[in-house]
């Protein structure tokens, strides 16, 4: 799908248990604004109630992942909003999306190349597995702009290290895909000509997994980040509770049994 007809500049498609969300505002090196955050929120949403899906991509069209927040589409309309519009609205849209990334049970994928910053960053630090091209560039430009870093970079970044978090937002140092795989920031960096294959076949993967232990395990390992041991254990046995009660829980020991790779379903 191209620009022209991404309703939003953001095109939705869901095929083989999978949602694939794509970024297609390309001669905006698919900045984001107010009506693509708005049309991917609405997508995360009916997707976490979605019993058919089995995996969520992230990816974009063109030569660029994502430039973050389009400033300049939401300082173009004219009268100065009022005081505090920033404060209000901005949980609602941009930090809504990284909120759904985390909370949403089913493993989501994401794909870059080139740009990748601001918004466009933490898109990448909030999905669980981030595939880029060797050659992509992450960023954060807040502090060369002038202003502080939102999207959840002051709380993401520092999961890496707080010196290498002070590095990329104080002094706007820009990564490289292979510097950001080689510093635990993305899950792989591929040769660019690899990274359709190498996400498809991440994506396959997880679609073919046991949906509701890797949610379960995917929302335990967030939970863990504002825990402590024993109340992290708490939510391991409830989710243990939960995902042996599935039909792919009994067929993971029927597999064993018969020693054979598994056939899950996602229930």
């Amino acid at each position: 799908m191209t620009a022209a007809t991404a309703p939003e500049g953001v095109a939705i498609e869901t095929s083989d248990g999978a949602l694939r969300i794509t970024l297609d505002r390309p001669a905006r090196k698919n900045s984001l604004d107010v009506p693509a955050i708005r049309r991917i929120v609405a997508a995360l949403e009916a997707a976490a109630t979605d019993d058919s899906l089995r995996v969520v991509v992230l990816a974009a069209s063109g030569a660029d992942f994502c430039a973050g927040a389009d400033w300049v589409a939401s300082n173009s309309a004219g009268a100065r909003p009022r005081t505090g519009s920033l404060q209000r609205r901005t949980p609602l849209q941009h930090h809504r999306v990284i909120e759904l990334i985390r909370e949403i049970q089913l493993p989501v994928v994401c794909s870059v190349r080139g740009w990748a910053a601001g918004l466009g960053f933490q898109l990448a630090l909030a999905a669980d597995f981030t595939i880029a091209s060797e050659s992509a560039c992450f960023w954060e430009p807040f502090v060369e702009r002038g202003f502080s870093a939102d999207t959840g970079a002051t709380w993401l970044l520092p999961l890496v290290g707080v010196t290498r978090a002070k590095e990329l937002l104080l002094l706007g140092r820009k990564l490289s895909g292979a510097e950001a795989a080689s510093w635990g920031i993305i899950y792989r960096a591929v040769p660019d000509a690899e990274l359709d294959s190498a996400t498809a076949s991440l994506v396959g993967e997880l679609a073919a997994g046991p949906t509701v232990a890797i949610g379960l395990t995917k929302h335990g390992i967030h939970r863990s980040l504002e825990a402590g041991l024993v109340e992290a254990m708490q939510g391991e046995a409830l989710a243990l509770e939960l995902s042996s009660r599935t039909a792919d829980f009994k067929e993971g020991l029927l597999a064993f049994k018969e020693r054979r790779a598994p056939k899950f379903e996602g229930r």
